[in-house]
């Protein structure tokens, strides 16, 4: 429910500036998910970074997305989609002015940290504030345009910030947040209207339901992910046997058996009711959206530093190389969102991830004096190719597999399910192919590193295939075809989270 009287057209100037204000919002968060890996050789060689100091800038962000993201659209609901949004976007650009100021990697990775935490409150929102503002009539066109306007950024992102790197600095890919978010503000404080979900305040009583905050299960979910992901980032200094190591290991696996004892327990009050994973559609769907993102997440981490590190490439033809990738799955996910809903979404998962599989292993023999056009292009194309069949039958095959009441949480959980394949895959991959310290510098290491990172990250799409041909089926319900989510190569479905 949302506050009387919000219902904006597109056509007028209240419209235009709230649609602004959040595209320009998403802007920022999908331009920092994107720039970042080319920034690491950069801000690696100031700082003085070590592989762990590198992959904790990458999981720092990830862990407070896929951790918090959920209870920050539930604050939206509770306490105004406009005042938390806003919140988000001033501590968003609070923590990126951080990140750019940093002298070492500890302050860095704090700040990415807060960051982080800033986006999961301004993600969620961004949308949020146009599905309960805008007219009914409006409203698809108004999202539509946010998927794509978005999107652009995303695209637009790698180059920008390459040459920021190049021309300027990496700290500038962080102080560029600064004019973005002074727009946002103006705009969303002029013209983006209030609104509220007034029956998460009911209280208890007839025909009323009693709900809260589920901030155990989010602090419970981050602790999770956060041992698992400090003992796969510090085992290779310290030792798999060593006290910190395990007891990491020990925090996080107690704290997510915690977890899910406290989330069947809240029922349908928790940040994830259990009831959801009763439908095996949706638990194989989220356990491919841990693969195939994983694979994604550890591509990425991995073929910007050694392009630049081994290939010789500047930040901005690096970051000019993943461009065709974004332009794909901008133009081609809606296609592929309708031949999903046409023949189901079992072809389109089981073909995607095989013909990604096939784009990594392509870009596994690029070495120095490669060629763009004959040695990177093919292989970033089939990679493309193959997200873009995956992505919007993933999105709308989510949604499809529960009741329409659970179907924020249900996008909201994919997203964080996303975020966490990410986080694992950057925290786990260096210890598998056995890069650590300052071996991201030396080219033959990370030449060694680099070939086994993609073929780990091409049989986790083929695993997720295979999971696809075994176990996915048409929903039981035809869902329209989804937009794909513009924070790709971050991964959000486009619908609200939480």
């Amino acid at each position: 429910m949302t506050e009387p009287g919000v219902n904006l057209r597109m056509g007028t100037a209240a419209g235009r500036g709230t649609l602004a204000a959040a595209v320009l919002a998403s802007g920022m968060v999908f331009l920092d998910s994107t720039v970042v890996n080319v920034a690491l050789p950069r801000l690696g060689a100031e700082l003085g970074a070590t592989v762990s100091g590198l992959q904790w800038t990458i999981n720092g962000y990830l862990l407070m997305l896929a951790a918090f993201v959920l209870l920050g659209g539930a604050l939206g609901d509770r306490f105004g989609r406009r005042r938390i949004f806003l919140l988000g976007v001033v501590w968003f650009t609070v923590a990126s002015v951080l990140c750019g100021l940093a002298q070492d990697t500890s302050w860095l990775v704090a700040a990415r940290f807060l960051q982080g935490a800033g986006g999961a409150l301004l993600t969620p929102g961004s949308l949020s504030v146009l599905q309960a503002s805008f007219h009914p009539d409006d409203r698809g066109r108004a999202i539509g345009a946010w998927a794509g306007l978005s999107g652009v950024s995303t695209a637009l992102g790698p180059f920008v910030g390459g040459w920021l790197i190049d021309a300027l600095s990496w700290r500038w890919i962080f102080f560029l947040n600064l004019p973005l978010a002074a727009l946002v503000v103006v705009a969303a404080l002029r013209w983006a209207p209030e609104s509220r979900d007034e029956d998460v305040s009911r209280t208890r009583g007839p025909g009323r339901e009693h709900r809260r905050f589920d901030v155990l299960g989010a602090l419970l979910g981050a602790l999770a992910l956060a041992g698992v992901t400090y003992a796969l980032i510090d085992a290779p200094a310290r030792g798999f046997a060593s006290g910190p190591v395990l007891v990491a290991v020990s925090v996080g696996v107690a704290a997510a058996v915690l977890f899910v004892l406290v989330e069947r327990r809240r029922g349908d009050t928790a940040m994830l009711p259990t009831g959801l994973f009763s439908s095996q559609l949706f638990s194989v769907l989220n356990l491919f959206t841990v693969l195939v993102y994983a694979a994604l997440g550890g591509f990425t981490f991995f073929f910007a530093v050694y392009l630049q590190n081994v290939v010789g490439w500047s930040a901005l033809l690096t970051g000019v190389a993943l461009l065709p990738m974004t332009a794909l799955l901008l133009v081609g996910s809606p296609r592929a969102g309708a031949l999903s809903a046409r023949i189901g979404p079992r072809l389109p998962l089981t073909v995607g991830p095989v013909v990604a599989a096939l784009g990594l292993l392509l870009l596994r023999q690029v070495g120095p004096g490669a060629s763009y056009w004959w040695d990177v292009l093919p292989g970033v194309a089939l990679f493309g190719v193959g997200l873009t069949l995956v992505v919007a039958p993933l999105t709308a095959s989510v949604l499809a597999a529960v009741a329409d009441r659970f179907a924020g949480v249900a996008s909201g959980f994919n997203n964080a399910a996303s975020r966490a394949g990410g986080l694992l895959a950057v925290a786990a991959l260096p210890l598998l192919v056995g890069l650590s310290g300052t071996g991201y510098e030396q080219r033959a290491e990370l030449t060694s590193a680099y070939r086994g990172a993609l073929l780990w990250c091409a049989a986790l799409l083929l695993a997720g295939a295979a999971m696809a041909v075994l176990l996915i089926r048409r929903p039981p319900r035809e869902a329209p075809p989804a937009q794909p989510c513009p924070t790709l190569p971050a991964s959000t479905p486009t619908r609200r989270d939480g």
